[in-house]
């Protein structure tokens, strides 16, 4: 499994960041050494991950879930300039599990929102693990609702578990909430551009995916529930969730051979958080595509477009 292969590279990685972290030292020698012994522990990594495989499902959400993913605040700091964060719901309060604001994407204005978990155990308990309340879900509405009045795109990143099924978040309206960012995201006549980067369950993540087109990453997931939660209900036993994630066909790879997302983003080989860099180039370069074909529609037919790839999700196809 990739979680053995990763376990394998931790301390490999923790040299190589030792020694890149040194500062550069007077003596050539030395400089010597350690670029030696950095080419080294390179090549014993390459090695390693040379014996990366087929990746199973249960796998791929290993990766989904890896805490050194991007996340969205890295995401908006390298792929937009000019960010302007936009804050509460104008009803109840600021929820810190979405982002949103607006910013340029080379040159063009857009709406950016997404799921927002933090790096830190702190940052986590601040963002509630990336598991939104209602007033997260009407921010991200409140903001889009913005984008259409303007004509700027917009773009989600959706990671999540799922949103937050506390008791106090439904006498607040959570399932109405998340009901309402369904049907006025069908009706948007800008173009919606969504992009799973991680986990991607439940209603939590379709209440920002109700998009025109739906990007995925190699190893991001995304599905009704959670494979624990999956095989809770239909076993009684969360310990078979690695059998539960190969029935739910929740990974890109399959979501792509159905049609329900557009194009699936490639990761370094052993997941996205071994090169952050090469993943933004090739999201960068997947968004640019994308936001040039729709921007081509009118209003009304990207409305339709919507309407109809929803629609047409789970028919049964013709043998």
């Amino acid at each position: 499994m990739i979680k053995e292969i990763l376990q394998q590279l931790t301390p490999l990685d923790a040299r190589i960041a030792a020694l890149r972290g040194d500062p550069a030292d007077d003596s050539m020698t030395d400089i010597t050494v350690h670029a030696a012994e950095l080419a080294e522990l390179s090549a014993q990594e390459d090695a390693i991950l040379a014996g990366v495989g087929a990746l199973t499902a249960e796998d791929r959400v290993f990766l989904a879930r890896h805490p050194e993913r991007p996340h969205i605040d890295e995401i908006v700091d390298t792929l937009f300039t000019d960010f302007f964060e936009q804050c509460g719901d104008r009803q109840c309060k600021e929820d810190p599990a979405i982002l949103g604001g607006v910013a340029m994407f080379h040159g063009m204005p857009v709406t950016v929102i997404g799921h927002r978990k933090g790096t830190t155990l702190e940052e986590n308990m601040g963002c509630n693990f990336g598991m939104p309340g209602p007033e997260g879900y009407r921010k991200a509405l409140r903001l889009m609702k913005q984008a259409e009045k303007f004509g700027r795109p917009i773009i989600t990143f959706i990671d999540t578990p799922g949103a937050y099924p506390g008791k106090d978040a439904e006498e607040r309206g959570q399932g109405e909430a998340i009901a309402r960012n369904l049907m006025e995201m069908s009706g948007l006549t800008v173009p919606v551009i969504a992009v799973v980067t991680g986990e991607g369950s439940s209603g939590g993540a379709l209440a920002l995916g109700v998009a025109n087109h739906i990007l995925m990453l190699e190893n991001a997931v995304y599905s009704v529930l959670s494979p624990e939660g999956f095989a809770s209900i239909l076993w009684k036993d969360a310990s078979r969730s690695g059998e539960a994630c190969e029935i739910m066909k929740l990974t890109a790879q399959d979501l792509y051979r159905d049609g329900i997302v557009e194009q699936v983003i490639p990761e370094p080989v052993g997941g996205a958080q071994r090169c952050h860099r090469a993943l933004f180039e090739s999201m960068d370069a997947a968004l640019r595509t994308h936001l040039r074909e729709l921007c081509r529609m009118n209003g009304k037919a990207l409305a339709d477009q919507r309407y109809q790839k929803f629609r047409q999700i789970g028919e049964m196809r013709k043998a």
